[in-house]
Order: structure tokens, then C-alpha cells, then sequence
């Protein structure tokens, strides 16, 4: 697989995280891009499964982080800028 097939799924991946404007929206967003990203990494390594896992799990971990750093500003600045 190329780099760039590989950098343009990142890329894809970061983006759509924002997506959303709840708790579980942003943490499902970033769970399916994960997953997506994770398989098509270990799909080099022919761990397609096992990346989409692991890629779920840090995509949804990163989707909640988002979306608990989005409230806080929210909190701070008072709402949307």
C-alpha cells in the first residue's frame, strides 16, 4: 500500500471526529474511522481484524477526548465562536 493511500486515511480519519455535536456522536464517529484506518493499516501486515480493532478502541478514545476539549471551551468562552 502506498503512503499516501495511508496518510490520505488518516487525514479522512482526523476529520470526520469533529463531526457531531454529542458525547456519542463523536465518540461512534471516531470509533468507525478508527476501525476503518486500523484495518486498512493491518491490512498490510494481513491483521486486517486485529488493526480494526485496536483502531476502534483508539478511535473512540480520541473521539471522546475531542468531545470533552469542545465542551470545555464551550464552558469557558460561552458557547459556539
Amino acid at each position: 500500500m502506498k503512503p499516501q493511500t495511508l496518510a490520505l486515511a488518516a487525514i479522512l480519519s482526523v476529520a470526520l471526529v469533529g463531526c457531531g455535536t454529542t458525547t456519542a456522536s463523536r465518540t461512534g464517529t471516531g470509533a468507525a474511522a478508527g476501525a476503518a484506518t486500523g484495518a486498512l493499516i493491518g491490512s498490510m501486515s494481513g491483521h486486517a481484524g486485529e488493526g480494526a480493532l485496536i483502531g476502534a478502541g483508539a478511535g473512540a478514545v480520541g473521539g471522546y477526548l475531542y468531545d470533552q476539549n469542545e465542551k470545555r471551551k464551550q464552558y469557558y468562552y460561552g458557547g459556539y465562536y
